[in-house]
């Protein structure tokens, strides 16, 4: 069942970052910063644009995600949980040795997961893999792959670009997570990066480029369906994001990008995310 209503996606999206947040708290471990940063994204492909059900989770017809940047794996574990492959009772054992949801995810334990990740710059490559499979055998299917923009320093991506314009993926949409911050500072600090580039460069590389408010419920709904009328070509979605977003202490802080929470912490996110959804709430019910 598809979810139009933008102030219900941005409850799931609300819930997406207490699951992030809670995961991460109980885990003791995680990065919350960039997972926080794309569950918009995540709130609007699972319960609006991908053509996918939980209780067929290996349905061959199902559209498909790659988390290429694989560290962000509390935010698809949230997404998964809310969606219901998944218990959110077993969000509190992230990282746990003995649990499914590792730090990276694995597709062989976690039932949702279409692609094993961690090693940065190698999702867009599987996605071009799962996309022209889609072609070849007449499957219909769409494939997503979402990348960091500090994986863009990889230059495996920019071979995967090549690929993917030669064999006009349509069905491919890739998802650039630009919030402009990586492990040790900025993406201009670091590589010279920023957003204006990153669509110049793929658009050279034969892509249809779109960029968006990437913490923009509207804007995101837009932009997939821009993406799925591409023609021959490739699209992505530079999508401006706030690392951090929606708990202004962490909110644009390079610190944040690998760090667990202390119970003070803890407990400031949590409340702070609760006001959120009441605010949702008042706009759901149309009030002030």
């Amino acid at each position: 069942m598809k979810i139009t209503k933008v102030e219900a996606l941005e409850k799931i999206a609300n819930r997406i970052r207490m699951d992030i947040i809670t995961e991460i708290y109980y885990g003791k471990s995680g990065h919350p910063g960039g997972s926080l940063s794309i569950a918009d994204i995540l709130a609007v492909l699972y319960f609006n644009e991908m053509n996918i059900n939980p209780k067929t989770p290996d349905d061959e017809s199902r559209d498909r995600l790659v988390l290429s940047k694989g560290h962000a794996s509390s935010a698809l574990y949230g997404a998964l949980a809310e969606k219901g492959y998944f218990s959110k009772d077993e969000l509190l054992t992230f990282r746990n040795i003995n649990s499914n949801l590792q730090g990276h995810p694995d597709m062989n334990k976690v039932k949702g997961v279409d692609m094993t990740t961690g090693s940065l710059g190698q999702g867009l490559s599987v996605a071009n893999g799962m996309a022209l499979a889609s072609k070849i055998d007449s499957m219909g299917y769409r494939v997503y792959c979402i990348i960091g923009d500090g994986e863009l320093e990889e230059g495996q991506i920019w071979e995967a670009a090549m690929t993917a314009s030669k064999y006009k993926l349509d069905n491919l949409c890739a998802i650039i997570d630009c919030n402009n911050l990586q492990l040790t500072g900025s993406t201009k600090e670091t590589k010279g990066l920023v957003p204006e580039d990153i669509e110049q460069k793929f658009r050279s590389f034969g892509f249809n480029t779109i960029t968006i408010n990437g913490n923009d419920v509207f804007s995101i709904l837009n932009a997939f369906g821009v993406a799925e009328m591409a023609k021959d070509k490739p699209s992505v979605i530079i999508a401006k994001t706030i690392k951090g977003k929606g708990i202004s202490f962490m909110e644009n802080d390079v610190k944040w990008h690998g760090k667990a929470l202390n119970d003070e912490e803890y407990k400031m996110a949590i409340d702070e995310l609760i006001e959120k959804e009441k605010q949702i709430d008042k706009k759901m019910e149309g009030g002030n």
